[in-house]
């Protein structure tokens, strides 16, 4: 067996991301947008893709580089996230990072959730990074080059009440890193699972908003209860992804990392 010792290496070769292909979804904003961020300044090409296309190209147009390309992507259409997979590797010649980040979080109590809207948050959530992870794996397989997946999981801040359809659809993204981990590091994938905290988003501002509560009231919560003292912010979590994603966690596969500022409920799952 052939060991990848990479003990010679500086710490800048090893979280330098040139010359590799990054597609991250639900990248318009938020948590997206703030991992092509780090990756595009870590020297990779980024496929910034949200649903929404325009948003899509305001946030690749502020990267302010040519290495960060637009792209439009519903993850719950197979045929659009394969498209997506296609745009990666005719425009840059391959996948070598693929992150699911796109993702909903409605907080409705059990008997207040429509079968509807149960079926849309599983679809997003669960099926949808199933559906990217497949794509991006099987242009990995192909090329015979390896690669990193990325899933976007929870921390049990998010958990202790409510949202039972939200917390399905995030407990089943980190059963599913594990077993893609096992199924794909045969062929040099890696395949983790981010699980943040509460972290201040202008999508969480939208469901403060939608659900008639104070965003703000929310973060005195956290401040109040997480050890670090505070709520996270999205470059919190770039941070890690970039760690992830980088030659810096070579040996790392099928694990959720928990990017929660020490939550007390760390314990639960």
């Amino acid at each position: 067996m052939t060991i990848a010792d990479m003990s010679d290496r500086t710490i800048e070769e090893l979280v330098s991301l040139g010359d590799r292909t990054a597609v991250v979804t639900g990248a318009g904003r938020g948590i997206g947008y703030a991992i092509a961020r780090r990756f595009i300044e870590a020297g990779a090409q980024v496929i910034v893709a949200d649903i929404d296309r325009e948003r899509a190209s305001e946030a690749a147009g502020s990267l302010g580089t040519d290495r960060a390309i637009a792209a439009g992507v519903d993850v719950t259409d197979r045929r659009s996230i394969a498209a997506l997979a296609d745009l990666a590797v005719a425009r840059t010649g391959g996948i070598d990072i693929w992150v699911n980040n796109a993702g909903i979080y409605p907080d409705d109590a059990m008997f207040d959730i429509e079968d509807d809207q149960w079926n849309r948050v599983l679809d997003v959530n669960l099926r949808g990074t199933y559906l990217g992870a497949r794509e991006a794996a099987t242009r990995m397989i192909a090329r015979r080059s390896g690669g990193i997946i990325i899933n976007i999981s929870t921390a049990p801040a998010y958990v202790r009440e409510g949202a039972p359809h939200y917390v399905a659809s995030k407990q089943g993204v980190v059963a599913l890193t594990r077993r893609m981990a096992a199924e794909l590091g045969a062929h040099g994938i890696r395949v983790l699972a981010l699980a943040p905290t509460v972290i201040l988003t202008p999508g969480m501002e939208e469901s403060a908003a939608d659900g008639g509560w104070a965003l703000d009231g929310l973060a005195e919560q956290m401040s109040r209860e997480l050890p670090l003292g505070r709520a996270g912010v999205p470059d919190d979590v770039a941070r890690v992804a970039l760690f992830c994603a980088s030659d810096l966690a070579s040996f790392m596969t099928g694990c959720e990392v928990r990017v929660d500022g020490g939550d007390k409920h760390g314990g639960q799952t």
